[in-house]
């Protein structure tokens, strides 16, 4: 049940990353982008902020998912 939360999660997330940073995406590279948002951050929630719960989940994914877009757009310069 939690890679599908993960998945589930990371879709909604990539899907506003995306859409925030006006990049043009698949589905599949959407996905991708909201997972690696999600894990990158969790990362960044768990060393900076003191927020618990679902909603800090749900911010730090979307945290991640434009940071992960970021990165991706100046790679692809």
């Amino acid at each position: 049940m939690p890679i599908l939360w993960l998945i589930v999660v990371g879709a909604a997330a990539g899907f506003v990353a995306t859409r925030i940073m006006d990049l043009k995406t698949g589905l599949f590279e959407t996905v991708a982008i909201g997972i690696g948002g999600a894990l990158i951050g969790g990362l960044i929630l768990r060393f900076l902020l003191v927020i618990t719960g679902m909603a800090a989940g749900i911010v730090g994914t979307v945290l991640g998912a434009i940071v992960l877009i970021f990165i991706l757009k100046a790679i692809r310069r």
